[in-house]
């Protein structure tokens, strides 16, 4: 494979891992919204504190999203770490997310519903930059190539023993 054709590879697997990125991220950003604004209109929760809550909720729909559809090709061993590591990097996502907020509702007195839901959104886009690269890099790491290239042989040997057993146990097999 040339040059050429392998950062071609590499930039169409990005563009491909970006839109499945965005596709999770968007469905949490409605999910976080959603919840943000209904959790303002119906309690008294001040709004950093709502836009926790609704940021919480948010980042459980979007682990399994990101484990079963962006990321399911990616290495499943170890899942304790994984998801110790999607927490850890999640909580600091949302303390830059909700620092915005906190920032424009506090240090601003921005606090209207409109300007709440700005900087919320403005805190969503920082994080997530911060999220992408965070859980690309620590907590759905690829498979190393050479466990790739092992699964991949197990599974081809796992194939080939299956005829030559059947065709063994044909052979063991009385004929009329």
């Amino acid at each position: 494979m040339s040059e050429r054709s392998a950062l071609r590879a590499r930039l169409d697997a990005l563009a491909r891992e970006l839109v499945k990125f965005g596709a999770v991220g968007g469905a949490g950003v409605l999910v976080n919204f959603a919840v943000f604004n209904l959790v303002r209109h119906l309690t008294e929760l001040p709004v950093v504190r709502a836009s926790i809550v609704a940021t919480v909720v948010a980042t459980g729909t979007n682990y399994l999203g990101y484990r079963y559809f962006t990321y399911r090709d990616r290495d499943k061993n170890g899942r304790t770490k994984e998801l110790t590591l999607f927490l850890l990097f999640s909580v600091v996502g949302l303390v830059i997310e909700n620092g915005v907020l906190y920032v424009a509702t506090y240090g601003f007195h921005w606090d209207t519903p409109l300007a709440s839901n700005v900087f919320k959104f403005l805190g969503i886009g920082l994080a997530t930059l911060f999220r992408f690269w965070s859980y690309r890099t620590w907590v759905f790491q690829a498979l190393p190539a050479r466990k790739a290239v092992q699964t991949a042989e197990s599974f081809l040997a796992e194939g080939a023993e299956a005829p030559q057993a059947a065709g063994a146990a044909a052979a063991e097999r009385p004929r009329d």
